[in-house]
């Protein structure tokens, strides 16, 4: 067999994968109805007495659990996967008698978590369940049951968990994300429960966590030399000085353009002030501004670095590109 036809051959079966696969998915569309709705009423009316959605899974439909009550968490529903297995053992005591069970099994049929429907049922707990078998054991004991049959797994033996498990991942998205609208969840929720994430620093990070501030801070008064207003910022580093009148009020930027026009219209520098040379007012931010919208302010105006004034427009803090770079705003 040449290499060229293994590559072939490859290649369909690949195809053939992701085709069952996405069948799978799609054949849900129609068949969904209120129960999801039902389904969400219950997840929403126990979230409101502080409960809990405990996903519960054994073997592959475990691990698809275990992300799908890391999908609820992240989107604002209070959320844990607990193994069918370890719940026989003692892990049961982490289900309280307000909480919500959502099983997923496909065959419906699953022992362990047969096992545990007597203590669900003595907790009196609603019980979602994701199974392949509407007439199954689990979906007959549930409040509601979700189908998530599929005609065919991917696998040619028709046995390996692959479009059923692709299938409740869909379907447990689908439950988390009208979970997410129903209760108007916003970018800056998701922001706070993933402030580590790009778009958590973009909505969180404002620009007085990150500006330098006191010594670090470069400013002169409007009378300095231009030597001397050179000199404060080469050493703090951050392309420019800020100009200011009595009581830090903002008079003016120096940077490193005003540098260079100074320089060719051979200004003394040690003899000219710099309130002479620079840039009148300057752009600015304010410190409550995010650190994000610092960010656009430099892209806009083609500059790298910006002075930060508080509410009586007095200066308080700069920062650069950088800044936001390190801070992982950008």
């Amino acid at each position: 067999m040449s290499k060229k036809f293994q590559a072939i051959d490859s290649l369909t079966v690949a195809r053939r994968v992701l085709k069952i696969e996405s069948d799978a998915i799609r054949s849900l569309i129609p068949r969904l109805g209120e129960e999801i709705l039902e389904a969400c009423q219950i997840c929403l009316k126990a979230q409101k007495n502080q409960a809990r959605i405990v996903v519960i899974g054994m073997g592959k439909s475990g691990h698809i659990g275990s992300k799908i009550a890391a999908t609820l968490a992240s989107t604002g529903s209070p959320s844990f996967f607990v193994h069918a297995g370890e719940a026989l053992h003692g892990d049961m005591g982490m289900i309280t008698s307000h909480d919500v069970v959502l099983a997923i099994s496909n065959s419906g049929e699953t022992d362990e978590i047969a096992s545990i429907l007597p203590l669900i049922k003595r907790l009196n707990l609603p019980l979602i369940t994701m199974t392949g078998n509407p007439n199954s054991t689990f979906a007959k004991a549930a409040t509601i049951n979700i189908d998530i049959s599929v005609a065919e797994e991917a696998c040619p033996l028709n046995l390996t968990p692959t479009a059923s498990t692709t299938a409740a991942l869909a379907m447990g998205d689908a439950l988390a994300i009208v979970l997410l609208e129903k209760r108007g969840f916003k970018e800056e929720d998701f922001a706070s429960f993933h402030p580590g994430g790009v778009l958590g620093k973009r909505l969180l990070v404002r620009v007085e966590d990150i500006m330098h501030t006191g010594n670090d801070l470069p400013r002169v008064t409007s009378n300095t030399p231009v030597s001397e207003g050179l000199l404060e910022m080469s050493q703090k580093n951050l392309g420019i000085t800020a100009v200011v009148g009595d009581d830090d009020q903002l008079q003016g930027v120096f940077s490193d353009g005003d540098l260079r026009r100074t320089i060719d219209q051979q200004i003394d520098i040690h003899t000219t002030s710099i309130s002479e040379v620079m840039t009148a007012g300057g752009k600015n931010i304010r410190q409550s501004c995010l650190a994000v919208e610092a960010l656009h302010l430099m892209e806009a105006h083609g500059i790298t670095a910006l002075l930060v004034l508080n509410e009586k427009d007095q200066l308080v803090g700069a920062l650069n590109i950088h800044d936001l770079f390190r801070a992982g705003v950008m």
